[in-house]
């Protein structure tokens, strides 16, 4: 079993969980945000949705400069509302999927680097990348959905057991 196959219980977990959540976003309040800092649920939704392509952009590439000189910036596609949302999500993992069960241990270990404007961000091991830039990198981005639910009254799924929401109460009334 290569690096990647051992990581796909993990990921389809981890997308299983994020779907959920996506699921959740209710076009109505498509445009709310916390705080005038913060992105829209939208934004945020979509931003968590294209992230996953991340995984094979990083097993296919050497590097990524997301803002090169003289060029575009990497934009991502724009999603409108909770069906494009979904659709966009279910195709990148998809594609995250395939590519994590087909790549070799010696392609994991090789250094990828992330750039902005031609200057480096970082350098490390694709798996590393894997892991920080995007796995946990989504997965904080998904925690903040579930904060932007709370704040909205929307029931927050469980993603690792049951969430408040989805407890009964016990016999006392109490929780």
């Amino acid at each position: 079993m290569t690096i990647g196959q051992s990581m796909l219980p993990e990921f389809d977990q981890e997308m299983q969980s994020t779907r959920k959540v996506l699921e959740r976003c209710p076009d109505e309040n498509w445009n709310w945000k916390p705080h005038a800092k913060s992105g829209t649920l939208g934004w945020l939704a979509g931003h968590v949705a294209t992230m996953v392509e991340w995984l094979p952009v990083t097993i296919k590439t050497e590097e990524l400069d997301y803002a090169p000189l003289g060029g575009p910036s990497w934009q991502p596609p724009k999603t409108d509302n909770r069906q494009q949302v979904l659709a966009e999500f279910d195709k990148n993992v998809a594609a995250a999927r395939a590519a994590l069960a087909s790549v070799s241990d010696a392609e994991m270990m090789k250094n990828w680097r992330l750039l902005a404007g031609g200057q480096e961000i970082f350098s490390m091991p694709r798996i590393a990348a894997i892991r920080g830039m995007v796995l946990n990198h989504h997965i904080h981005h998904r925690a903040q959905l579930t904060v932007y639910f709370r704040l909205l009254g929307i029931a927050v799924p469980g993603l690792y057991g049951p969430s408040a929401d989805e407890q009964q109460p016990n016999a006392a009334g109490a929780n």
